[in-house]
């Protein structure tokens, strides 16, 4: 059986619903591209904006801190606090006790009497970052 024979199997009206049918079908499938394009395109706007909001909430004034290591040689006189006073930040110690703690726990010191003249000593210290 020939597509023209069966053509003519059905009426007028049926044919006219089943082209009506695959028109509806390819409106719908063209409307849901166009659905996803604009979804696509109002995310692709949102993630831009909020990036861009993020980006102006950085505020440029601040400076980060970081905390840095020094190495340094113990001359005949120095003591741990001599030492320690040139590179201590108040802002980052809640005391200058718990700095010489942490350069006595760095260097693996027991007390601040050990040091000997010629050792190197390791001591912290917070500044910009470069």
């Amino acid at each position: 059986m020939n597509t023209l024979t069966r053509v003519n199997y059905f009426s007028k009206s049926e044919v006219r619903i089943r082209a009506n049918r695959i028109r509806r079908r390819e409106i719908v499938r063209r409307q849901r591209i166009v659905l996803v394009a604009i979804i696509t395109v109002l995310l692709s706007i949102i993630i831009s904006f909020g990036a861009s909001i993020m980006i102006k909430a950085q505020n440029n004034d601040v400076e980060p801190m970081v905390k840095y290591y020094t190495v340094t040689v113990v001359h005949s006189g120095d003591t741990l606090e001599s030492l320690a006073k040139k590179h201590y930040s108040e802002e980052h110690y809640s005391s200058f006790e718990a700095y010489i703690n942490e350069i006595m726990k760095i260097n693996r010191l027991d007390a601040p009497e050990e040091l000997k003249a010629g050792e190197n000593i390791v001591i912290p210290y917070y500044d910009i970052y470069k």
